[in-house]
């Protein structure tokens, strides 16, 4: 009886054996392929966190949150261009106040005189930028009354963006296109910033500052035309526009400064001059570093107006109408 019992239930004791096999089994699959899941949520956070933190110390190194100071000084520059109406300042105000924006810092480089060197951060480099867009707008120069601005096949100076998106003026901004001495040159250094304008290309489009014909470039001349009333070198000219156009297109020079390591070139061994030229900060130069970098780095940005903080890269704007770097 014991025996028949035995051989009874011997097929249901292997049903339960099985199935709790398959329960086991199932257990540690269960068991593995969670941990797994785990592991891999943990591996994408922590290459979220390794990317996020290279890309913070590449921003170290091109723009630092601690601003760069410029080697020049502001002067009483913005009084100037509030009191000869480039700037109109009740409207410029108002600009940055909708915003929450217009500091004691903006305030004093309107509407006091400031002998100190200029410094630019992340927070002010709008500002600055549109400052000095005023400054290369009015300032008489040479650049402006024959160069490429003048060409009439481009149907005249006033069309481009960079005088007609100007919208900051007492009045039409074409009355004081180059008709005001604010910073008058020798002709040692006039010279000087004719050549220099020639090798400064701007990532927005493919022109140098010699042809300023968007915001950025006539606010580079500008610049320029600072530094070489202020006897600062070529080479210093070179280290501090690409300062400026660091700031102002940080997502461009972080990707260069990519190129570069991949390259086997430091950026604190890099050339001003050289990375400033057509080959790396033209939109066709920096097209090409960018297909060679596997992946850009992006940085948030507005657009190419007055009304912008931070300017972006914009589509190329070569021998570009009234707009596409306007307000």
């Amino acid at each position: 009886m014991e025996q028949e019992n035995q051989k009874k239930d011997s097929p249901y004791s292997i049903s339960i054996a099985i199935v709790m096999a398959a329960i086991i089994l199932s257990s540690a699959w269960i068991y593995t392929s969670r941990r797994e899941a785990l592991k891999s949520i943990s591996a994408e956070k922590n290459t979220v966190q390794q990317t996020q933190a290279q890309i913070s110390a590449i921003e170290e190194t091109v723009t630092p949150s601690n601003g760069v100071v410029l080697p020049v000084s502001w002067g009483n520059l913005g009084i100037q261009l509030v009191n000869s109406g480039v700037i109109d300042a009740e409207k410029f105000k108002a600009l940055y106040e909708k915003r929450g924006r217009f500091t004691d810092e903006y305030n004093k480089l309107l509407t006091e005189k400031s002998d100190g060197k200029l410094k630019i951060t992340k927070e002010n480099a709008g500002y600055i930028l549109n400052l000095f867009w005023a400054l290369g707008l009015a300032n008489k120069n040479a650049i402006l009354d024959s160069g490429e601005m003048a060409n009439k096949a481009y149907g005249g100076a006033g069309n481009f963006a960079s005088t007609g998106g100007w919208t900051m003026a007492v009045g039409n901004p074409m009355n004081h296109y180059s008709r005001h001495s604010l910073i008058v040159l020798t002709a040692e250094q006039q010279a000087l910033v004719d050549k220099v304008s020639r090798g400064i290309y701007r990532p927005c489009c493919s022109n140098s500052t010699h042809f300023p014909d968007c915001n950025h470039g006539m606010a580079m001349l500008g610049f320029l035309e600072l530094m070489a009333s202020q006897e600062v070198s070529e080479k210093d000219m070179y280290g501090a526009a690409l300062t400026l156009n660091s700031y102002w297109f940080p997502s461009t020079y972080m990707t260069i400064l990519e190129y570069m390591k991949i390259n086997g070139i430091a950026w604190t061994d890099a050339s001003p001059q050289e990375i400033l030229g057509a080959n790396y900060s033209s939109s066709s130069g920096f097209a090409r570093v960018t297909s060679q970098v596997a992946r850009p780095v992006q940085k948030s940005g507005g657009g190419c107006g007055v009304l912008n903080e931070q300017p972006a890269v914009q589509k190329d704007v070569g021998q570009e109408k009234q707009g596409g770097c306007g307000v």
